[in-house]
């Protein structure tokens, strides 16, 4: 479930509460969770202190001093935290950095599908040198969207989804930028003109500066995000907040789309 907007508001506490922190010992509690790495180059963290946290889309990367970046992608179910005491971490924290001064920076994934590995800085920005650009930043503007549209017969919603035009989006926020924009979820994007380009570009921004603020008051793991406002997601049969239609899904690249068959086209 973390998209753009979890992931920034995760990664805004960890600014608050990890930075500075040194890290004395690592354990990797399942193997999977630092796949394709093995368990022991994690141990490379130890001795260095937390320098920075950034978000790229959907990746955390926790900067350390001396060039080294962990990164985290989070999955389905991840979350990353600072917990006040190492030892009294839950029977599904998967990876566990010990910090110096007791407390455990953790990746806590029930359905064991986020991932933790470290870098050094190069490797990193040629992992992820195919991420598209943030939709918040400079580089993603209207004729970055409509070069890259035109150039796609992609289904809108499964357009949004992929991380190398655009990162950060999923499947929340891609319905929802998909009905403020007007713009129906099966159409391939090279069939719509610019004016509905237009305003996907701005329903992309705004749908996000909405839920980024959202996120940070109210998201504290997968599932308990009780802030969230949504207009079509996870809707279906409710009425439309525009024309009262009913909500529709369908299934879409092996996820439920939801829409409003009137005022999306």
């Amino acid at each position: 479930m973390p998209e753009l907007p979890e992931v920034e508001a995760v990664v805004r506490k960890l600014r608050k509460r990890a930075a500075g922190a040194e890290i004395a010992s690592v354990r990797v509690f399942r193997a999977r969770a630092s796949h394709p790495q093995s368990p022991a180059e994690l141990e490379r963290a130890v001795g260095h202190r937390i320098a920075g946290v950034e978000r790229r889309g959907k990746n955390i990367l926790v900067h350390l001093d001396r060039g080294l970046t962990v990164r985290v992608h989070l999955r389905m179910t991840g979350n990353l935290t600072v917990i006040p005491d190492a030892r009294l971490h839950t029977a599904t924290v998967r990876v566990l950095f010990c910090l110096r001064d007791g407390r455990g920076l953790v990746l806590d994934d029930p359905r064991l599908l986020g991932s933790v590995t470290i870098h050094a800085q190069d490797d990193i920005e040629r992992l992820l040198a195919k991420t598209g650009p943030d939709p918040l930043s400079r580089q993603f503007t209207p004729e970055y969207l409509i070069g890259h549209a035109r150039l796609s017969a992609r289904p809108a919603k499964l357009f949004l989804m992929d991380q190398s035009p655009i990162s950060g989006l999923g499947n929340i926020y891609a319905a929802e930028s998909l009905f403020e924009a007007g713009m129906n979820p099966r159409r391939a994007m090279n069939s719509f003109r610019r004016p509905k380009l237009d305003r996907l570009y701005a329903a992309i921004r705004s749908v996000l500066r909405k839920a980024i603020p959202e996120a940070v008051r109210s998201y504290t793991d997968p599932g308990h995000h009780e802030g969230l406002s949504l207009r079509v997601y996870d809707r279906e049969g409710q009425p439309c907040t525009v024309c009262s239609a009913a909500i529709k899904r369908f299934e879409q690249g092996g996820r439920s789309t939801y829409y409003c068959p009137k005022c999306q086209r």
